[in-house]
């Protein structure tokens, strides 16, 4: 059943799914269409004019997935020809009216947060500027203002009341996804477990008007960044950029002055030196330190709608967290990533590549948050970047691979690929177009299954996970779980994970894959109860607590046999060093 099911779903479009399978009774309705998916945007669609010769290579190169760069530069363009303006009375029409007088407008939706606010991507950057110079400064009668022009703006209208009667109402955009107990109800409608993973993957992803928003929340912080540093930019990175975004999750940015180590170098190549005479410090950290420091002292003081400004300068990565009120998102700014910058275009490239392993990726770690093994505030529980990136690894132990691993993205880079930062090789190739499709066939339904499966009965006492090379390898140390970082190979990605809870995740996917395998899905459906990954987002303990007890049998004696391993270890070490003696 599955592979015959899962057939049929795997032709659904990246960025526009068609659900197949005939309309549902009861509640099921109208889902045929969803709605588009940020992800539609690494992809041009080809057109559509079959025949026409002279169109060939048009199509060929409108149809190449792009880069990672390439998007983010395209994105990049598209929020600094943007603005923001709220609107407590709405009158669309004329308030695109007026807005087109400074030029054409490419694209506008609406959206709510604190209010009623618009988002107005203009053909051209001058119209911003155009708008900018015939807007007023707000009212000082009751708090004197703070002079800075943003591209946050106020529309009202002169005459509410008699205006009242031309309002109509707009189309909000969801900012938010859809709560699980819904969500269950849709999947219980789908007519395959692949069906319901696509079904979940599209109500769950970013939204191309999410994804604008939040690259004009970042366009937004460089405008005051670039009082100071003029050529600096502000840029997303991790789960806003790299395919993998849930909406609602928080903003990662960081400030980079890439272009300003342009310049430099464009100076080496003159007959004489020149340099801009600027403030020295005794590490690139201290410096980091102020400028952040700064920049959050700005968006406190000067900048609207920025609330809750935190800094803090001392963690491993100095960072300023923040909320933007008309955005309504939680922010993280840093300073030039390079290494978490490339991890996201490792994803980005892994995401693209198959569209199973966006829907698995994204079935996993809503499983995973319902159960409880994730979780938005840090501790002991496995991380979303490390479950991912244990999916990961599970596509490339597919025979034959769902994915690549890393030294083999390294083999296919070229000269422009090559990255080498605070000495580690950070290189694999950028062009999609260069990595062979899989051979692999599966379905969703297998895979979901078989995750649960390989993972309940991984040897996490001895093995580790890498994705490097693709396999799995001994524990440098004994760290219960332990996942390579891709990159810093010195560094474990899930060292926070403790005991109890690796248990429980193992516990939890022996159950789901015990679930998958026993369910009868025609019986289930008749009895209108969840079924196949519905049931899988229902918590254990209150459906089944004695399956759960018997799914978690044996991981006790796994961890007497894991202290004893160590036990040992240590004894024979301590053994040595007696001898050396």
């Amino acid at each position: 059943m599955a592979h015959r099911a899962g057939g049929r779903a795997l032709s659904l479009l990246r960025g526009r799914l068609r659900l197949p399978g005939p309309a549902a009774p009861g509640g099921c309705a109208g889902r045929g269409q969803a709605r588009l998916g940020s992800s539609g945007a690494a992809v041009q669609k080809a057109p559509q004019a079959a025949g026409a010769d002279e169109a060939g290579e048009d199509a060929e190169a409108s149809s190449r997935k792009k880069t990672f760069t390439e998007v983010q530069t395209e994105r990049s363009e598209q929020a600094e020809r943007t603005v923001l303006i709220k609107c407590p009375k709405i009158n669309e029409k004329k308030l695109l009216q007026y807005l087109s007088t400074h030029g054409n407008i490419e694209s506008h939706f609406f959206f709510e947060s604190r209010g009623i606010h618009a988002l107005i991507e203009f053909s051209e950057k001058s119209s911003v500027a155009s708008l900018q110079d015939d807007i007023g400064i707000p009212s000082a009668a009751e708090h004197h203002v703070v002079p800075f022009k943003s591209r946050l703006f106020t529309f009202t209208l002169k005459n509410p009341g008699r205006e009242a009667a031309e309002e109509t109402p707009v189309h909000l955009t969801p900012q938010s996804h859809i709560p699980v107990k819904e969500l269950i109800q849709k999947l219980c409608c789908a007519d395959s477990i692949t069906t319901q993973m696509y079904i979940l993957l599209n109500e769950y992803q970013l939204t191309e008007e999410n994804t604008k928003l939040r690259f004009l929340a970042c366009s937004l912080v460089r405008d005051f960044a670039r009082a100071y540093f003029p050529d600096s930019t502000v840029k997303p990175f991790g789960s806003s950029v790299n395919t993998f975004g849930k909406l609602g999750c928080d903003v990662d940015m960081f400030l980079d002055f890439h272009d300003t180590r342009k310049h430099a170098t464009k100076m080496k190549k003159a007959p004489f030196e020149m340099e801009y005479q600027m403030k020295r410090l005794p590490s690139e950290r201290l410096a980091t330190q102020k400028i952040l420091s700064v920049i959050g002292d700005c968006l406190d003081n000067f900048g609207p709608g920025y609330v809750s400004i935190q800094k803090i300068l001392n963690a491993r990565c100095p960072l300023v967290k923040f909320s933007h009120q008309p955005t309504g998102f939680q922010c993280d700014l840093s300073v030039s990533n390079s290494i978490a910058i490339r991890s996201s275009e490792l994803l980005y490239i892994y995401g693209s590549l198959d569209p199973r392993v966006r829907a698995l990726v994204f079935s996993i770690r809503c499983w995973a948050r319902v159960h409880g093994l994730t979780n938005s505030a840090p501790g002991t529980w496995i991380t979303n970047f490390s479950l991912t990136m244990m999916v990961m690894f599970f596509l490339q132990r597919r025979s034959p691979p769902i994915i690549p691993t890393l030294d083999q993205l390294k083999k296919l880079a070229d000269e422009k690929d090559k990255y080498v930062i605070g000495g580690y090789d950070c290189t694999f190739v950028s062009d999609l177009s260069k990595i062979k499709p899989t051979k692999n066939t599966e379905t969703l339904d297998v895979l979901l299954g078989e995750f649960f499966e390989y993972f309940g009965n991984f040897d996490f006492r001895k093995n580790s996970i890498n994705l490097r090379k693709g396999k799995e390898v001994n524990k440098p140390e004994s760290s219960p779980l332990y996942i390579w970082n891709p990159f810093e190979q010195d560094l474990n990605i899930s060292k926070n994970v403790n005991q109890p809870q690796l248990e429980k995740f193992v516990a939890v996917a022996r159950e789901s894959a015990w679930i998958l395998q026993k369910e009868d899905k025609t019986q289930q459906v008749i009895n209108k109860e969840p079924w196949g990954l519905a049931a899988l987002l229902i918590p254990f303990g209150k459906s089944n607590p004695n399956k759960m007890r018997n799914r978690m049998k044996g991981l006790g004696s796994e961890t007497i046999r894991s202290l004893l391993d160590s036990l040992k270890l240590n004894n024979a070490n301590s053994l040595q060093k007696a001898v050396g003696k």
